[in-house]
Order: C-alpha cells, then sequence, then structure tokens
C-alpha cells in the first residue's frame, strides 16, 4: 500500500503545494488552536488566538494565573467557549503537575508517554492528542480526522467505519516515520477534503479524480 499511500501525496502536494500548517508562532501557541479547534472552524480560532495575544496571555504560566472567566470571555469566538476553558485549564494542569509547567519537560517524555498523558486529560481525545504529538512535538505520529476517513474510503483504502486506530496504523505502516511528511500529508488531506470530498463529492475537478476506484464512482453517482 505503500506506493499508492504515496501516489496520492504527490497528487495533492502538486495541486496544492506546501500547507505550512500548523499556524502557530510557538510550540504552546499550536498546543492551544489544537484544543480550540475542535469542531469550531479555524477563522474563528484565530479570533480566539489573537484576542489572547493581545493579552501577552500564550505562555503556559500566564494562562495558567488567568482566571477562567477571563480566559472563557477572550476565546467567546469559537463557541462553547465555557468547555473549551476547561479543556485549557485542564491541560494546563496536567503541564504544571507533571512536568513543571514546562513544555520543555514535557517534550522530553517519549512519544507514548506523552501521548497516554495527553489522552488521560479529560476533553482531549485522540485527534488531539496526536495533533499536539506531531505538530507542537514534532513526532512522527499520523493524525486522523473525519476528512481521512471519508477520501480513503472513497478510493476503497480503508472501510468507512475505520477504527482511528486501526487509519492511523495503515499510513504508519506503510509511511516512513517522518513527522515532516506526517504534517504534510494530513494538511493535504484537510484542504482535499474542504475543496472536494465533501459529504456531496465535487469529483470531477478534484486532483484525485484518475485514481478513483469502482466503489468511489457508486459513491459519487449516489450522491
Amino acid at each position: 500500500m505503500k506506493r499508492p499511500l504515496l501516489e496520492i501525496y504527490r497528487k495533492l502536494f502538486r495541486e496544492f503545494g506546501p500547507q505550512r500548517w500548523w499556524p502557530g508562532d510557538t510550540p504552546f501557541e499550536i498546543i492551544v488552536g489544537a484544543i480550540l479547534t475542535q469542531n469550531t472552524a479555524w477563522g474563528n480560532v484565530e479570533k480566539a488566538i489573537g484576542n489572547l495575544k493581545r493579552r501577552k496571555l500564550l505562555t503556559p504560566k500566564s494562562l495558567s494565573r488567568t482566571p477562567a472567566s477571563t480566559i472563557a470571555r477572550l476565546i467567546r469566538p469559537i463557541g462553547y467557549y465555557n468547555i473549551k476553558t476547561k479543556r485549557l485549564k485542564n491541560f494546563l494542569d496536567f503541564l504544571n503537575r507533571e512536568c513543571g509547567g514546562s513544555l520543555k519537560n514535557m517534550f522530553k517524555l517519549d512519544t507514548q508517554s506523552l501521548r497516554v498523558g495527553l489522552l488521560g486529560i479529560n476533553g482531549i481525545g485522540q485527534e488531539t492528542a496526536d495533533s499536539i504529538l506531531l505538530y507542537a512535538a514534532n513526532r512522527p505520529v499520523f493524525v486522523v480526522d473525519a476528512y481521512t476517513k471519508r477520501i480513503f474510503a472513497r478510493h476503497g483504502l480503508a472501510a468507512s467505519d475505520s477504527a482511528y486506530e486501526d487509519l492511523q496504523g495503515f499510513f504508519m505502516s506503510n509511511l516512513t516515520a517522518d513527522s515532516r511528511l506526517y504534517n504534510e500529508y494530513h494538511a493535504l488531506i484537510v484542504i482535499t477534503g474542504k475543496e472536494f470530498c465533501r459529504k456531496k463529492p465535487i469529483c470531477r475537478i478534484c486532483p484525485l479524480y484518475n485514481n478513483k476506484t469502482k466503489g468511489e464512482r457508486t459513491i459519487k453517482n449516489e450522491g
């Protein structure tokens, strides 16, 4: 499966070019963005992060000292701001308790231990934890999201009901363990899902059109 996976990657890269994802000036800003973007449009996350930046709160120490009510007000553009505030505070509690409040210490943990620790934080699921590992900690961990499942199911490379771990394992067992490759690949998957592989797909102008399988053509006809 390595060859078709790389061919898909090359087609998407030729179409879209480098995505330079995840946007963020610091690893902590990337972590905050990963937590805030759950079920939220990225444009709203940018507004929330801009509010935090203007108040000079985008450091673990500053945000830890900031009352939850203040954070909630500043991240209001994302919606569910009270829930997201609690998740940020939960992450900071973990960072302070387990790593002395230091991202440097957190990044010293091996990948598996850090992943287990992140998944133990209330409100952080697999996609968010892996986004933190890949984009903030630069670990070769492939991030899976709804776009990944949809695109690769339509191309006959995955089952539509694949479990997160199974689909992640599919990529990681067939691609070189390279955080830069995983980073770019996931970002390209996201833009493809947004632009073409929607719930009602726009197949004929999709850069992967020639790569389609019989199963995908059936989905297109049904759509």
